[in-house]
């Protein structure tokens, strides 16, 4: 399966990442019709962000909010590995909640996309640039 990724999601993915490296970045994959046209930061409220992250409750809000209000949908979320690879981490699949979203994980200025499938886990999803 592919997605659609507009080559700035992917600008903003890779900057974020190595902006906030040695600590996890994090943040919400935003869009339209399935085509991820946007990465936004949040911050990484986990305890220890060297090694974990967790989105922003209040960055989940606003962005339900702001697709109610005829905004961008929220298709999924993203986060970096510093100092690993652009897979799900056992941590990554321990909270998979199989609610079909997509995931991007960043590392050493690579990004690759999963589906967060019931069935499946993270499931690879190729990517296109728009």
């Amino acid at each position: 399966m592919e997605i659609e990724v507009t080559s700035g999601a992917i600008a903003t993915l890779i900057a974020e990442s190595a902006r906030t490296a040695p600590l996890e970045c994090c943040g919400l994959l935003l869009g339209r019709d399935g085509r991820i046209e946007q990465a936004r930061a949040a911050d990484n409220v986990a305890d220890d962000p060297s090694i974990r992250f967790e989105i922003d409750p209040s960055a989940l809000l606003a962005a339900h909010r702001e697709a109610r209000n005829g905004g961008p949908e929220l298709l999924g979320y993203f986060h970096s590995h510093p100092n690993g690879h652009p897979l799900p981490s056992a941590t990554d699949c321990e909270h998979s909640s199989g609610d079909n979203r997509v995931w991007a994980i960043v590392a050493n200025g690579e990004v690759r996309f999963y589906r967060d499938s019931p069935q499946e886990g993270f499931a690879p999803l190729g990517y296109r640039l728009v």
